[in-house]
């Protein structure tokens, strides 16, 4: 089998450090990727460290890969050597099942297998996007538009399309009133697809220091959630509220800023679980909702809209020696607004 260079975790809790992987041997059906840039995710830290209980080490994360083709199987036909590509959440699913039919392979009920820590068809332990190569089939692979430079094109296989996703899916446009809680590497996308969608987006941030960069991005209004006025001022003011943080929160208080019918729609994913007043969501017919990432052909879709409004992530590009430094500042929200690592420096 195929040894490529990665950087990865040895065990729950420990740094990560250059090592080598394995990688199939390519078959009919699959696409060799030589990775150039490798987005660092909040959810690459919450497995890696066992947030999300045990898994299987060692680990190399990273499901947000942007790269070229570098090889293709004698029976792939969407893609040839040279193009511009991507990899998200997902290397493979049942594809049998309602979900996968329709296209939400994401929530496919057979199955769905993850770009690194899952158990893949042939029963091997996938591996992520912190390494030098990827092989992975051609139904699972996204076409990068070449609008897009590819370090800022990478998180967008994941934040790009968990944010994308429920926006459509609540069918964000003009006259929505929009708030997303938190402007970090979930929230800045979400930010940008918003507006670009035609809605009033407000953001909602524990304090003003990321206003300017809000606002510039296409916020219309940035609000302090340190300020109590935030909350008793603008009760009933949102059609549809994102909370893209990882962290817990007072679900309730955001809850009465939804007008009638509006939804709280959950994209980050915290260790911890939050409690809810039922009464919050009586009152209004308000609804609590969560979202994950998106199918493939909306993965697509996302991609082309992104290229169509000039959209990328805002990125800082890091070699993969920094990846450790990186993780303690994406826990300290110290990042503008995601981490890409180089993958030539792995």
């Amino acid at each position: 089998m195929p040894v490529v260079a990665a950087y990865a975790a040895p065990s729950e809790g420990a740094p990560l450090a250059p090592t080598t992987i394995e990688r199939r041997e390519p078959g009919p059906h699959d696409v060799v990727i030589d990775i150039a840039f490798a987005g660092i995710c909040h959810s690459d830290i919450h497995t890696v460290r066992g947030d999300w209980g045990p898994q299987r080490y060692p680990l190399a994360p990273g499901h947000e890969i942007a790269g070229v083709v570098a090889a293709v199987g004698s029976e792939v036909t969407r893609f040839a050597v040279g193009d511009r590509v991507g990899v998200g959440c997902l290397v493979n699913s049942c594809r049998e099942c309602d979900a996968c039919l329709r296209g939400e392979e994401q929530y496919c009920t057979g199955g769905s297998v993850g770009t690194y820590g899952s158990i893949d068809r042939d029963g091997t332990v996938t591996q992520g996007g912190y390494s030098r190569q990827v092989v992975v089939t051609e139904d699972f692979v996204l076409r990068i538009p070449d609008a897009i430079p590819l370090d800022r094109a990478a998180p967008l296989l994941c934040a790009g399309i968990t944010t994308y996703s429920p926006l459509r899916h609540w069918k964000v446009g003009p006259g929505t009133r929009v708030a997303v809680i938190g402007l970090g590497g979930l929230g800045h996308m979400a930010v940008q697809i918003a507006h670009a969608l035609g809605a009033e987006v407000t953001v909602l941030s524990q304090s003003l220091r990321k206003k300017d960069e809000g606002i510039r991005l296409g916020a219309d209004r940035y609000l302090a959630t340190s300020d109590p006025e935030t909350f008793s001022g603008n009760r009933r003011a949102f059609d549809l509220i994102l909370n893209t943080v990882s962290a817990p929160l007072p679900l309730d208080d955001y809850l009465r800023l939804l007008d009638t019918n509006g939804t709280l729609v959950c994209v980050g994913a915290p260790p911890e679980p939050m409690s809810v007043s039922i009464n919050q969501l009586l009152g209004y017919r308000r609804s609590l909702a969560g979202s994950a990432i998106g199918g493939i052909a909306e993965t697509q879709e996302m991609l082309d809209f992104c290229a169509e409004h000039g959209l990328a992530a805002e990125i800082e590009l890091i070699d993969a020696a920094g990846i450790n430094d990186a993780y303690e500042r994406v826990l300290a929200s110290d990042v503008r607004f995601r981490f890409v690592i180089d993958a030539a420096t792995i």
